[in-house]
């Protein structure tokens, strides 16, 4: 499929929407992207033609129902490129991934073991593993930000050691758009021996990952940050690790054998799918994935590239216009603020153009504090935008800014 951005819009049909009497036009795609035909159409054919349960019925729409499951999860790999099919768990999303590893490793960490996280990092990959740590009598250690945003190498080698057990970190933040050295990180801890978790949800949807090559030990991602549906995600790990782990949720299809002297847990994948899964999200989040395949992540790259250069370059025209994690490595969002004004009042009146940028922390608090903020505006682009809604965002924050001012 070439790429073209105006054919490609067409495939998204919210993007027709009037906000106020104005085209929409959406900078919030790294909290949320946007659904094409094809994937709304695969939910709607699910309902209308196999819906059925899975893994549990000989009847033919079940059979259906199984085969299309399983052949997205077959497509997830291949995609990530993980070493075995069941290496991949569904899951709700990135949080009850991260969820499934925190606990997992509850029987595993002890007092006097060390985990680390960066200070980059979204609450979803923060709360768990103090939570964890409460129960363990274990101990968190956080590798702090430099003053452009970007995570301190220099003081993460001074904090991991020989106690340091597991290493989680995200591969590009939410809030900044920060691609995060990870190559390095994991290197690094796996001469710890340390293991090592990265949050995808935010880079996924820009770039290719191997997982093979990056010799990750977990990875995370969500549906609805590449095209697919909300409710569903998935979770990386190496085989030896999914079958070491206990799993954090107990019920029908995890199990093997069941007596009230005993339960035996299923193979993975399905010891950590319990219960009926979002089954029509699955297949949907396989057809996501072809949708964006058929136009290239390359292109999809480059293209936000060059989206991310023009919007920084028009936005820095503004008068008292501050952007955060303004570094070279990143991907196509822009966190700013205004001086003098809020970012809520900023959103708000963007919101009466029809432009929908995201406003406030972000969930991601300990960012706000690094360089203390109560929170920015945060832009993100994707491949449906053009530079023609660039430069009615700059006209409309102008608008804004001599509002407030």
């Amino acid at each position: 499929m070439k790429f073209d951005v105006k054919n490609i819009r067409e495939d998204f049909p919210i993007l027709k929407k009037q906000i106020n009497g104005k085209q929409l036009i959406y900078f919030d795609n790294a909290a949320t992207s946007q659904t094409p035909t094809c994937v709304i159409n695969s939910i709607s054919d699910y309902y209308n033609n196999y819906n059925s349960n899975i893994h549990r019925g000989v009847h033919s729409l079940s059979e259906e129902a199984t085969e299309a499951y399983e052949k997205a999860r077959g497509k997830i790999q291949i995609h990530f490129n993980a070493k075995h099919k069941e290496e991949i768990i569904f899951t709700s999303g990135t949080t009850h991934s991260i969820n499934i590893v925190s606990n997992g490793f509850l029987n595993l960490i002890g007092e006097g073991d060390e985990i680390i996280v960066s200070g980059l990092e979204h609450h979803s990959n923060i709360v768990p593993w103090q939570m964890m740590c409460k129960k363990t009598n274990s101990k968190l250690k956080v590798i702090p930000l430099d003053k452009n945003g970007e995570l301190d190498l220099k003081e993460f080698k001074n904090l991991v050691s020989k106690k340091t057990k597991l290493v989680f970190l995200n591969h590009v933040s939410n809030a900044l758009g920060i691609i995060n050295p990870i190559e390095e990180i994991i290197q690094i801890s796996h001469s710890y021996n340390a293991l090592v978790l990265i949050d995808g949800a935010q880079s996924a949807a820009h770039f290719k990952i191997d997982l093979q090559k990056l010799n990750v030990d977990f990875f995370t991602a969500s549906a609805h940050k590449l095209c697919g549906p909300t409710g569903v995600g998935f979770l990386y790990g190496k085989k030896e690790l999914l079958e070491k782990i206990e799993p954090f949720m107990g019920g029908g299809e995890m199990i093997s054998d069941v007596t009230f002297e005993k339960t035996t847990y299923a193979e993975i994948p399905h010891k950590f799918e319990a219960g009926t899964p979002n089954i029509s999200g699955v297949i949907a989040f396989g057809v996501a994935l072809d949708y964006m395949n058929s136009l290239g992540f390359e292109n999809i790259r480059q293209y936000e590239d060059k989206l991310l250069k023009y919007a920084t370059e028009k936005l820095k025209e503004i008068d008292g216009l501050i952007i955060y994690g303004d570094v070279k490595n990143k991907t196509s969002v822009i966190s700013f603020n205004i001086s003098g004004t809020h970012s809520y009042d900023i959103g708000s009146i963007l919101d009466k153009y029809g432009v929908a940028v995201r406003t406030g922390q972000h969930c991601a608090q300990p960012i706000m504090d690094h360089f203390d903020i109560p929170g920015t505006v945060r832009v993100s682009l994707s491949f449906i935008n053009t530079f023609e809604e660039i430069d009615i965002l700059q006209e409309a924050i102008i608008k804004a800014k001599s509002m407030l001012s």
